[in-house]
């Protein structure tokens, strides 16, 4: 729903997912152009759903793709996954039978899954790779290792949602692994230009996503504003 901010008046009904699915990936897609690698372009995807399909589209748009990995629970999933996207990409895109076998040599890594138990290994993971940690939104649920979280250069949308909601950090704490002084910047300090990304070529830097309401409500009102301009959905006139 987008409403009206001075009136409360309703102005308009979304679909939410969808909305979700792309602003999710976007803000992925930033946060891998300000910290990933310029040359960048061996990317892994562990997940097989609606944001694996996102985040494969939002990194080829922000660094020049040349192979991708897609590993699933069950290989049948990347499979048909690979077998639909290819139809909308020009770079390889390979199913694997292991997380391992899809992290090998990759410096873009995006984990999307239902994962409550660690499936990303520290030593499966490139120096210089860049990750971004999608699922895993609760406090008991993560996808990487603490070992992973000590060794990289934490990013976050928002620090008080991550050291509140995002298991992957909780579990690291809990293990003495991080403090929260690992955590470098959110992503809007980079942008502004209060703090530094990527500091060195051999850095491992990974960006926790959890999401922001304001980006829903930016991309509501992009979508309005769009929508009014084309004359697109349907409008109907009420008093």
């Amino acid at each position: 729903m987008r409403i009206r901010g001075r009136t409360g008046e309703l102005q308009a009904m979304m679909n939410a997912s969808a909305i979700t699915a792309i602003r999710t990936a976007a803000v992925s897609g930033v946060a891998t152009d300000l910290l990933a690698r310029e040359g960048a372009c061996n990317l892994a995807i562990i997940g097989t759903g609606v944001q694996a399909r996102s985040h494969l589209a939002a990194m080829s748009q922000v660094r020049l793709i040349k192979r991708c990995r897609i590993a699933s629970r069950h290989i049948e999933h990347g499979e048909g996954f690979a077998e639909e996207m290819r139809r909308s990409f020009s770079f390889p895109l390979e199913p694997v039978a292991s997380v391992a076998e899809a992290l090998e040599g990759a410096d873009l890594i995006v984990t999307a899954t239902t994962a409550v138990e660690p499936i990303v290994k520290r030593e499966w993971i490139s120096l210089g790779a860049h990750l971004n940690l999608v699922g895993a939104c609760t406090p008991n649920a993560r996808e990487v290792d603490s070992a992973t979280m000590a060794v990289s250069s934490i990013f976050a949308d928002r620090r008080e949602s991550i050291i509140n909601e995002a298991g992957d950090y909780l579990f690291a704490v809990r293990d003495r692994a991080i403090t929260p002084d690992h955590i470098r910047a959110e992503i809007g300090e980079i942008l502004h230009g209060d703090k530094p990304g990527r500091t060195s070529p051999q850095e491992i830097t990974l960006f926790k996503s959890l999401g922001l309401a304001v980006e829903d409500l930016a991309a509501a009102e992009y979508l309005y504003l769009k929508a009014r301009e084309l004359n697109a959905g349907t409008w109907v006139e009420y008093s």
